[in-house]
């Protein structure tokens, strides 16, 4: 370590660097992956760097010292190469000798005497070139049964053999796996037209077959050609003119690096994954105090202790004095705007045991709604922040105790989308993660769509987390209706897709890209089918006996608006 740290200080280690740089891993191993150096400090002469880890989330990004790199694979930033210039006008391409030429063949035509006629524009000779390989006709494709040729089908055994139900590799004809990690069915590509999206066949009767249970399955459809889920949660075609979608495009190095140390919110203290676009004047401190209540920002602990003061201690100490002197003391007390909020400003909307969920206007309290943008920004990347909260409602969760309603997480909708999008931001706070307040948050936001009538989906893209999150409540959704249908007349159960989406309020691309993600597809003797192994059904039964939070819908008191009158905003 020694011999790095003296390294470092002989080779000045610039902004752009790329160089291994130690760091802990989850087993707490020594582990050197690649880092770029973003920003280089000196505090009380000691140099300290900036780093991202190439293969890993902005949030481990961190300040370290010079002992913890490897100056042996320094790694230089390379000069971009400017484009070349031509006749000095920057931007312009560099002329190839071709041009040139044909460039000099047209001066001299035009420099050449015309003598009164006009010379003929010489016509280039189309050459016909024989097509060497021609390309064969695609296979023909299966097509789907429709309703009444699904529900004669004949039932067929409920074990699974190798030879009795074909598996995807033996369909490669049929399907095949585009950019998103999506499976589209191979359609011969036609001159002069574009594909459409096919999803109107959606309401295909469903056969289900579970390995060693009687139970139930489902017609595979491909989701339509704009649908944004992925793999790995970025679309191919991000809905930048969204509501909260960070436009990438503008990042700078500022906006790349955590610029608060530490926030205390409440009993717990928050180290920061992301920049929040703070008060300049407060990214210096070590720790940025929060109400936990009102959530505004204070520099230190003293000023969060006097915001918390409740006005009437303070008229119980002047009792004794005139009148007038205590409507005087009363109105500083009024002018220093002392928080007097135990629970989130707005409506009360659900409560069950000690959680609780309010129903913000981003419009009736802005400040709030803005404070909180502020505060979840520090958690998610993928979003961008408007201080217009006006087209947001904001639902946030909290956990009730003797000193009042701490929050736990949020989430945010718009008050109208036109592309059904039920949720723009979704978080859990830190210290509440990985106990089952997530899968709430996303249970809640479709409880709401439920009410209203309507299918939803959140707006992408999703975080890594947040797409987590939802495959898992997708998954466990899907699977507990489907296991709890009953045999009809001896026959296996039938559902479509349209009726799970109905009753889940789940939009109709996300129930197939689920049944996609959990690889429960077979196709047998032209039919669709799903088949639920007894992993599937074991691993489920696992995950919902340690789901211990739910959503009781008799709790909900939640009356829907048309926002469509611009009068109720």
């Amino acid at each position: 370590m020694t011999k790095m740290a003296d390294s470092a200080s002989s080779v000045e280690i610039v902004e752009g660097c790329r160089l291994p740089v130690l760091r802990k891993n989850q087993e707490h191993e020594d582990e050197w992956p690649l880092a770029e150096i973003l920003s280089v400090k000196e505090v009380s002469g000691r140099k300290l760097y900036y780093v991202h880890y190439i293969d890993f989330n902005k949030r481990l990004d961190e300040w370290v010292t010079s002992d913890r790199l490897d100056m042996k694979k320094l790694q230089f930033p390379k000069k971009e190469a400017k484009t070349p210039t031509k006749n000095g006008l920057p931007g312009s391409r560099p002329s190839s000798p071709e041009r040139e030429v044909r460039k000099s063949l047209d001066l001299q035509t035009a420099t050449a005497p015309s003598r009164g006629k006009t010379l003929p524009t010489p016509k280039r000779k189309v050459d016909t070139v024989p097509l060497v390989t021609q390309v064969p006709p695609a296979p023909p494709v299966p097509s789907l049964p429709s309703s009444a040729e699904a529900s004669q089908a004949s039932v067929f055994p409920v074990v699974r053999e190798t030879n009795t139900f074909k598996t995807r590799e033996d369909h490669e004809q049929l399907s095949s796996l585009t950019t998103n990690g999506t499976a589209r069915r191979l359609i011969p590509s036609q001159p002069g037209r574009k594909r459409k999206a096919n999803c109107g066949a959606t309401d295909e009767m469903i056969k289900v077959l579970q390995y060693n249970k009687p139970q139930s399955a489902s017609v595979f459809l491909p989701p339509p050609e704009d649908s944004q889920d992925s793999s790995d949660g970025i679309p191919s075609a991000p809905r930048m003119t969204g509501s909260l979608v960070s436009d990438r495009s503008h990042d700078d190095i500022v906006t790349r690096m955590k610029n608060i140390e530490c926030i205390e919110l409440g009993r717990h203290r928050l180290k920061p994954w992301y920049f929040s676009p703070y008060p300049q004047e407060l990214t210096s401190l070590p720790i940025l105090y929060l109400c936990e209540f009102c959530l505004k920002y204070l520099k230190s602990l003293k000023c969060l202790q006097r915001h918390l003061v409740k006005k009437t201690i303070v008229a119980n100490q002047v009792t004794f004095l005139s009148v007038v002197s205590l409507i005087f003391l009363s109105m500083i007390v009024f002018h220093q705007t002392k928080c007097n909020l135990r629970h989130p400003p707005g409506n009360e909307i659900y409560r069950k045991g000690t959680i609780s969920f309010f129903e913000i206007d981003g419009r009736k309290n802005k400040n709030y709604s803005q404070n909180l943008c502020l505060l979840a920004k520090c958690f998610l990347d993928h979003k961008t922040l408007y201080y217009d909260t006006d087209p947001f409602l904001f639902y946030v969760m909290t956990e009730y105790d003797s000193k009042g309603f701490h929050i736990v997480g949020y989430f945010s909708k718009e008050k109208e989308s036109t592309e059904d999008y039920n949720v723009a931001c979704i978080l859990t706070l830190p210290p509440y993660q990985r106990r089952g307040y997530g899968k709430l948050l996303i249970e809640f936001s479709y409880e709401l769509s439920k009410v209203e009538g309507k299918t939803g989906t959140p707006e992408k893209p999703l975080s890594d987390l947040g797409l987590l999150s939802y495959r898992s409540y997708w998954s466990q959704t899907i699977l507990e209706i489907l296991m709890d249908l009953k045999p009809d007349n001896g026959e296996r159960p039938q559902i479509t897709i349209n009726e799970i989406s109905e009753i889940t309020s789940v939009k109709k691309e996300d129930v197939i890209s689920t049944l996609q993600y959990l690889n429960l597809i077979n196709y047998y003797k032209g039919q669709y089918i799903l088949t639920l192994s007894e992993d599937i059904v074991d691993g489920h039964e696992r995950a919902m006996q340690k789901r211990h939070l739910r959503i009781d819908p008799k709790c909900l008191h939640f009356t829907p608006k048309d926002w469509s009158k611009r009068g109720k905003w």
